[in-house]
């Protein structure tokens, strides 16, 4: 599975756990993201405590753009406590039955037919392969789901579910300051059995946090903005769009400048000295 648009549109903050858009604000920023070829939203049922698909969904309707013109994905399997569902703590569920109810429960949501990528939100001790292909396999059959794939997966387990069957995607967290799925193997299985890498949290740390780290960091995005000729931000999802792996970062901001910040990313190919350069100051030290 290859994503439509390379850089995707986290819509994790768009309803109660950010920005709490109206449904013609949420309209508008589907129809700003479309009209520059961003095309892909990234979901999960979990996010807005259970309401930020049904909100988008209804937004994506009074907008102006067609579900041919967008791509769809969305999570399932984090069952939280809280005002909309009686969950007495915080657990995973694959069972087959509700994977297929969660698809569904997002397909209404969402106001579509299908879901162009589904993904397991976070592996569960107790997920049984079996199972989960079953469901899946239901799903795809019925023309409900696309593409099938993980989140925050281990090369392990990943290879536990693909024995049976086939995942396109794995979204895990990657950026500069947080680049262990680069030294695990999680890249490497990626790119050696054609598995499509999505990057949440693609900015890391830097913009958050005030350490030695973030700040030899950002003395280098500073020297290397005027030499690129380009933000800060933009550097950043350069540095991840270099990898081999052909990772899609997935961006989680609702300020329209800076997703045009984010595509152009697109068009800057770091120089191999400035890359190592860069991991080096996110390492503090030398590769060895």
């Amino acid at each position: 599975m290859k994503p439509t648009s390379k850089i995707i549109i986290g819509c994790m903050s768009w309803g109660k756990w950010g920005k709490n858009f109206t449904t013609k604000e949420a309209a508008d920023m589907i129809e700003f993201c479309v009209e520059n070829e961003n095309t892909l939203f990234d979901h999960a049922d979990l996010y807005g405590d259970y309401t930020t698909e049904a909100e988008f969904g209804v937004a994506f309707k009074a907008s102006s753009v067609s579900r041919e013109s967008i791509q769809l994905i969305t999570k399932c399997g984090i069952q939280n406590p809280g005002e909309t569902r009686n969950n007495k703590v915080k657990h995973y569920n694959y069972a087959k039955d509700y994977i297929i109810w969660s698809a569904e429960q997002s397909l209404k949501n969402l106001k579509t037919d299908y879901l162009d990528t589904f993904l397991l939100h976070r592996p569960s001790p107790l997920m049984n392969p079996t199972e989960i292909a079953e469901a899946i396999t239901i799903l795809k059959d019925a023309g409900k789901i696309v593409n099938f794939g993980v989140s925050n997966f281990t090369p392990s387990q990943v290879s536990l579910i693909s024995d049976h069957i086939s995942i396109d995607v794995n979204q895990v967290e990657f950026s500069l300051t947080q680049n262990l799925a680069m030294n695990n193997g999680t890249l490497d299985q990626m790119l050696q059995k054609n598995i499509q890498p999505m990057s949440w949290s693609p900015l890391g740390s830097v913009f958050r946090e005030e350490t030695y780290q973030t700040k030899s960091i950002k003395a280098l995005l500073k020297r290397f903005s005027k030499k690129y000729n380009c933000t800060e931000d933009t550097l950043l999802l350069a540095w991840i769009l270099k990898h081999p792996a052909k990772v899609s970062p997935v961006i989680g901001t609702t300020n329209k400048q800076r997703i045009l910040n984010a595509n152009k990313a697109l068009e800057i190919n770091l120089e191999l000295e400035d890359w190592f350069l860069l991991l080096e100051a996110s390492n503090g030290q030398e590769v060895a």
